[in-house]
């Protein structure tokens, strides 16, 4: 049995910062208001701020030559972002936009740094974070390159439960209100055979969906899919 991380708290920089160096954070920042499905940034614009999400959600995603769009991660509340073209302030390379109406605390790029400088502590845990989202990408990648959709499918809920899963008397409830469209974005395939692959786990009785909210009524059949599908279970640790 793979060993779960159910019970560790969801990535939260923000609130991992000691009380002082938060309040400094947020005296040096600005707060914008974004309404459902406005862009915080696009690919291509200049890269001269950083961004915390303290209200909403938020992802990030490309654009691939068709027009397909990649999402790559989910931002959610004490969550940083735009952190990438942070040392040169080069041109933003993905887009942000967010899901549901939300509140974003904006940092110059220069201001970021400095207070990088002067709390040392917080800026190797923005090195921890960046160095998590690239083994986050990597796996994605060898997923695409290595898995069948039913294994990225599970792969996928499975990681995001090691994240943001609820452990209840019943199982693991996934409190992330999550389209097939989105779900189908993340794993490089259509909406329609994610629907597909959620119904067979449902028949099989390992998820269900309620309010475009997963519950997982056994992990343990999950990985045995996977092992059956001949995939190795995913890494459960937390991503930041």
């Amino acid at each position: 049995m793979v060993e779960h991380a159910w019970n560790r708290p969801p990535s939260d920089f923000l609130g991992n910062l000691p009380k002082a160096e938060r309040e400094a954070l947020l005296a040096l920042g600005h707060r914008r208001v974004f309404r459902k499905g406005d862009h915080v940034f696009q690919s291509g614009a200049p890269g001269q701020n950083v961004y915390v999400l303290q209200e909403g959600r938020a992802k990030i995603y490309k654009l691939s030559d068709s027009g397909k769009e990649v999402i790559l991660w989910f931002c959610f509340p004490g969550e940083v972002f735009g952190l990438a073209e942070v040392c040169r302030g080069e041109q933003r390379g993905v887009y942000a936009q967010v899901c549901t109406d939300a509140q974003v605390l904006c940092l110059r790029r220069d201001q970021f740094t400095q207070f990088l400088e002067r709390y040392p502590a917080t800026a190797l845990q923005v090195i921890d974070l960046l160095s998590c989202r690239m083994r986050v990408l990597s796996d994605i990648l060898l997923n695409l390159a290595t898995d069948d959709v039913p294994a990225r499918v599970i792969k996928l809920i499975l990681r995001l439960c090691a994240r943001y899963g609820k452990r209840t008397d019943f199982g693991v409830d996934l409190d992330i209100p999550l389209t097939h469209q989105e779900i189908a974005d993340m794993v490089g395939t259509t909406r329609q055979t994610v629907t597909s692959v959620l119904s067979e786990l449902k028949r099989l009785g390992v998820v269900s969906m309620e309010h475009r909210c997963i519950h997982i009524d056994s992990e343990e059949l999950l990985e045995h899919i996977i092992a059956a599908s001949g995939g190795a279970t995913p890494a459960l640790t937390p991503v930041w």
